[in-house]
């Protein structure tokens, strides 16, 4: 069981990679649909609810995948009079449907509004992460089926080490492209002078100087 939130795996969300393409939204779909399988799923009655939804953002303007956050202290568990809700052993926030009566009162506690009403089974339905898929240590669908990789799992500080990487390589990478070398050889005559380097900036590097 993780002991920290530090050790908690969790779907980390990078609104400025994703592209709005709805992958996760389908590969989620198929996942909890009875047959698994895309052809199939499409025609199951009811169709299978994707537990990841895609919302545009107007105050930045661009999209970004929304889904369950299984708070450490989740509001939904607290208010669910049916105990329907629960926390499973790697502090994911899981529902229970034989005991969920669909009363809404997770989706109003809910800060982000997550868990919706099956209208067809009358019970919420919400992100479980996965569970079989975690069983085998594979990764939830929607961050397997995303192709810009604005979706990850794992615990916060196995994310903020691959962030901090990532961002160190771009720092490193941008600063060698922007600089060019000129070094001028020694003249015969002259083999007691030094080299002479001069570098020049090929593009504006100013985002890393500041």
């Amino acid at each position: 069981m993780a002991t920290s939130i530090a050790e908690k795996p969790i779907v980390f969300i990078d609104p400025s990679r994703c592209m709005g393409c709805r992958s996760c939204e389908v590969a989620c779909a198929i996942e909890h649909s009875q047959s698994r399988e895309l052809f199939r799923a499409i025609k199951e009655v009811p169709r299978p609810i994707p537990r990841i939804k895609v919302v545009y953002i107007w105050s930045v303007g661009m999209p970004s995948p929304l889904n369950c956050r299984h708070c450490e202290q989740a509001p939904c568990i607290d208010v669910c009079p049916t105990r329907a809700l629960y926390k499973d052993g790697n502090g994911a926030t899981m529902l229970n449907p034989l005991k969920c009566i669909g009363c809404l009162s997770c989706a109003i506690a809910c800060p982000f509004g997550v868990p919706e009403l099956d209208l067809v089974n009358k019970i919420m339905v919400k992100c479980d992460l996965c569970p079989d898929r975690r069983s085998r240590g594979e990764v939830p669908a929607c961050v397997e089926a995303c192709p810009s990789g604005a979706l990850r799992y794992g615990t916060v500080s196995e994310i903020m080490k691959e962030m901090k990487k990532e961002f160190l390589s771009k720092y490193f990478e941008t600063r060698r492209e922007a600089v060019e070398t000129f070094i001028y050889p020694l003249p015969p005559a002259r083999p007691e002078m030094p080299l002479h380097v001069l570098t020049r900036k090929t593009r504006s590097t100013l985002w890393f100087e500041r």
